[in-house]
């Protein structure tokens, strides 16, 4: 996101940008988002302990200066991303959310967490247990066999399986969340 992804405000018209503006600052007047806030924000409640730790998490990602906040350019970085971003940008997303411990590697119980955080959080009803998906992912692409994910393996893999990618595309759909904050401006105009 930002500079990092590529991502950038010229990417976003006019009027989305101020659009978000509003409802960042109705949000958080301070023009600075918390955890508690960003939950809040995006309508979280009562999540478990382990989905608590993936939007900890995912929220990580988002503060692109580890200050602890996500500030108004961060947060439109990241629906830019999320809305507009090209493939190898939401990778790089996506591996850095994976990467749980900051360690440039994913192994198998970072994945398995972050697969079981998603799927309670959408609630989604899969036909693959979150298990045998990660078990999947580490056969089709742990190339060297060492039980770790490095970037360039998880970008390099997921861009060469077509159903890895649609599977995790389709995992980590935002659009729902999206769709809210769109709504909730078309209300507030």
């Amino acid at each position: 996101m930002g500079n990092s992804s590529g991502a950038s405000l010229e990417e976003i018209t006019t009027c989305e940008s101020h659009q978000w503006y509003r409802k960042f600052m109705t949000e958080c007047p301070s023009g600075l988002l918390t955890f508690y806030e960003f939950k809040k924000f995006f309508g979280l409640k009562n999540l478990s302990e382990k989905s608590n730790a993936y939007v900890e998490t995912m929220f990580a990602t988002f503060d692109l200066n580890d200050d602890g906040f996500i500030d108004f350019m961060e947060y439109v970085a990241a629906l830019s991303l999320v809305l507009k971003g090209e493939v190898q940008q939401k990778l790089r997303w996506y591996f850095k959310l994976y990467d749980v411990d900051g360690s440039g590697c994913i192994d198998r119980e970072e994945l398995l967490l972050i697969v079981k955080s998603i799927r309670a959080i959408n609630g989604s009803k899969n036909e693959m247990s979150a298990e045998d998906f990660t078990n999947m992912m580490f056969d089709k692409i742990d190339i060297n066999g060492d039980g770790e994910l490095s970037y360039e393996e998880f970008v390099e893999g997921i861009r060469n399986d077509e159903m890895l990618l649609k599977m995790l595309t389709e995992s980590l759909d935002l659009t729902h969340i999206i769709q809210r904050i769109q709504g909730e401006l078309k209300e507030n105009y």
